[in-house]
């Protein structure tokens, strides 16, 4: 009797073999079923139109493709994972989240460094489609630095009101403004240690303005940020700072604000906190914390969010080259 192979090319005992051997009814069904792994599978949304059209590969070169290559168990990384291994893992990471997500951007409406800033406090316990539907109006009454510190605090606070904790927001926003104003010439500064001392800032939101308005490289911690890196075994730390510094270290500076972008657009599509989609994840085979999630690929597919999941996205005036993805604008406050 030939000795049957594994998957990964090792010769198994024939009698390890004779006893997995299916019955001929069950291996035609799994036959035709394998057609979608190896023929006409429908791509996976996740990966879009670059993992159609190529071949997935685990972490020791294996080819895979399609259904099979979504359910395909990553090989964990080893827990003395050499620091260049490490390096490589995760810029091979951020190379492919480029390829599924080539119109990464900040989801946050605006078209200034001041809209930027204010949206970034108010986004804080919100969703940035709330913060979208709401800065419009906030934007239309209070257009820059001088209105906005000025403002009527009761009136500002009405405006809010649908982003949460609407008081303390009030008062970050109107306390801003005036620093902007008195400190600053009513101009939102472009460095790190002017842009902390403004209310209501800290690194996180700094970095937020210094990539997008400023072009200036920063890593922005949010909450996907850090639960993705941690599964992804890039850091162990906790700390928001001490994560900034650890994944800082893996990447070329000039790469961190676009880092940045595609690590929260997986995390809020794919790698959701509670239950991650990891039978439609594009970069299964290089994650260690694949299986916490669902592996069934059309399940998996359901939970998809997002243009991902043909649903709008968070902001009501995307950039075009998300529009020309797929993407659809968000809807304004009340509407639907």
């Amino acid at each position: 009797m030939t000795p049957a192979r594994t998957a990964a090319g090792k010769t198994a005992p024939a009698g390890a073999a004779s006893k997995k051997a299916a019955p001929a009814g069950a291996a035609s069904k799994k036959a035709a079923a394998g057609r979608t792994a190896a023929g006409k599978a429908t791509p996976v949304k996740a990966a879009g139109k670059a993992a159609s059209r190529k071949k997935t590969k685990t972490a020791s070169g294996e080819a895979l493709s399609g259904k099979a290559a979504s359910v395909r168990p990553a090989a964990a990384p080893p827990r003395d994972e050499s620091r260049t291994a490490l390096v490589r893992r995760a810029r091979r990471i951020n190379r492919e989240l480029a390829e599924v997500y080539p119109y990464a951007h900040p989801e946050l409406d605006f078209e200034n460094p001041f809209q930027l800033v204010v949206a970034t406090v108010l986004s804080a316990q919100t969703t940035d489609l709330r913060v979208n539907q709401t800065t419009p109006a906030l934007f239309a009454r209070y257009p820059t630095p001088e209105d906005l510190a000025g403002a009527d605090p009761e009136e500002v606070e009405e405006i809010l009101r649908p982003t949460g904790f609407f008081r303390a927001k009030t008062k970050s926003v109107i306390g801003l403004s005036r620093v902007l104003r008195d400190d600053f010439g009513g101009e939102v500064p472009g460095r790190l240690e002017d842009l902390v001392k403004l209310p209501g800032v800290g690194r996180k939101t700094a970095f937020v303005v210094l990539g997008n308005a400023f072009g200036r490289p920063g890593i922005t911690v949010d909450t996907h940020f850090q639960r993705l890196v941690r599964r992804w075994r890039w850091t162990a730390e906790t700390d928001p700072d001490k994560i900034e510094t650890a994944v800082g270290g893996l990447f070329p500076k000039s790469e961190w604000t676009m880092l940045s972008h595609h690590v929260i657009f997986h995390g809020r599509r794919i790698c959701h906190a509670r239950k991650p989609a990891c039978g439609a994840c594009p970069i299964a085979p290089l994650c260690p914390a694949y299986g916490e999630g669902e592996t069934d690929p059309e399940k998996a597919e359901k939970l998809l969010k997002y243009e991902k999941g043909g649903f709008p996205g968070q902001r009501l005036n995307p950039p075009q080259s998300y529009l020309d993805a797929g993407g659809r604008p968000a809807p304004p406050l009340g509407a639907g």
